[in-house]
């Protein structure tokens, strides 16, 4: 690939509830420790990319703006937003990355950003499922946990009862969070109230229970991207070996929705773009919304064969201490997932293994990652590979 796009700097909020957080201050608690750790002022930024989904989540729209509402110093910086579902994230790095690459900006800041608890819980469901194709799916009272609940009973129809495997993943996942300072819920639940439901994890749509789907969060990350060396940086550089995006079709009428056909094409292209194969990564953040997306990224990925992908959780293949360990920063499932602030704080959880400062969730020697983020049911698939520049 021809970037040259290094990242020099990154900050991340805590994710959570946070009720008296307005969207500007979480810009600044994100921006500002990314200009601090790239030793970068806010006047040596060319052009802010920010990924924000909204959709109805507050009554902001322009929040392409919000940066020099949140710090005026940015007042002139050319700044633009970016929507592309639960891939919003990754698509403001990648719309960065092409202005970089172009040769109109050297510097860049990438933000994803969302404030997600200002609604009730049926608005959260409402403003959801705006991500699936409303024609078809727009109807589920359960919203996105509709969807995926939908597509675990195909697989659970084609495969078997696979409820063990998806509690183990969801057990795993939280676990890891709990060495994250930056998740939402640090809490150690277990295989046990993972697998069994019960007044605390009840059902929630098919045969997934409130333990498999991810937390409704606030939350925001930011990168610093620069074209040139940085010597202020008080952080190892981190830089791309591949990139590669891949769409599939919005309504799932037009797809089998239990195989992630455009994320298995997106790992194939991007690790032979990088020359690697799965044997060379240290570690993978994928996308796991859901506890069955993280078993279905299992078989994407090229982990097991399809319908098999339960193999990889239940022999330990994925667990932080196996032969590669996914989402040790908790995942979407612990760590949380603000829509438009998660491709980017994927990224900075890769960032941070990469560097060696992930502290509590560090894996050993850590050389090569990748980060797979996923816009709807499988249909923006977003894969990086990364390695210390």
């Amino acid at each position: 690939m021809n970037d040259t796009a290094h990242i020099v700097g990154w900050g991340h909020t805590p994710f959570g509830k946070h009720d008296n957080i307005d969207l500007e201050q979480l810009i600044r608690d994100a921006v500002q420790p990314a200009l601090d750790s790239a030793g970068l002022a806010p006047e040596d930024i060319e052009g802010i990319f920010l990924g924000h989904f909204n959709a109805g989540f507050v009554g902001q729209d322009f929040t392409a703006a919000l940066p020099a509402v949140a710090m005026p110093e940015f007042r002139h910086t050319p700044s633009v937003r970016t929507e592309n579902a639960c891939a919003t994230g990754s698509a403001a790095i990648w719309a960065a990355l092409d202005a970089m690459g172009s040769g109109r900006m050297k510097r860049t800041l990438v933000i994803g950003m969302e404030r997600m608890n200002g609604l009730r819980t049926p608005e959260v469901a409402a403003t959801l499922i705006k991500c699936a194709y409303v024609a078809e799916e727009g109807a589920d009272p359960a919203g996105f946990a509709g969807i995926f609940g939908g597509i675990a009973t195909r697989y659970f129809q084609r495969f078997g009862d696979q409820s063990d495997a998806l509690a183990a993943i969801a057990a795993k996942n939280h676990s890891n969070g709990m060495h994250n300072p930056y998740a939402h819920m640090r809490r150690d639940f277990g295989f046990d109230f993972c697998r069994h439901p019960s007044d605390k994890n009840p059902f929630v749509s098919g045969p997934l229970k409130r333990s498999d789907c991810s937390l409704v969060s606030d939350g925001a990350a930011a990168m610093v991207l620069s074209n040139e060396p940085v010597s202020g940086a008080r952080v190892l550089p981190v830089r791309w070996r591949s990139r590669t995006q891949v769409n599939d079709f919005l309504p799932m009428s037009r797809r089998d929705p239990t195989r992630l056909v455009g994320a298995r094409m997106a790992w194939q292209k991007g690790l032979a773009d990088a020359g690697a194969t799965l044997d060379d990564l240290s570690f993978v953040e994928t996308h796991d919304c859901f506890t069955i997306a993280e078993l279905l990224a299992y078989e994407a990925m090229g982990l097991a064969p399809y319908g098999e992908g339960a193999r990889v959780i239940l022999d330990g293949v994925s667990a932080r201490d196996g032969a590669l360990p996914i989402n040790l920063s908790g995942g979407l499932k612990s760590k949380g997932h603000p829509i438009g602030a998660t491709g980017v704080s994927q990224h900075v959880m890769a960032c941070m293994q990469l560097s060696g400062t992930a502290g509590g969730m560090q894996v050993a020697d850590a050389r090569m990652g990748a980060v797979f983020n996923m816009g709807g049911s499988g249909v923006a698939n977003y894969l990086s590979v990364l390695q210390p520049a």
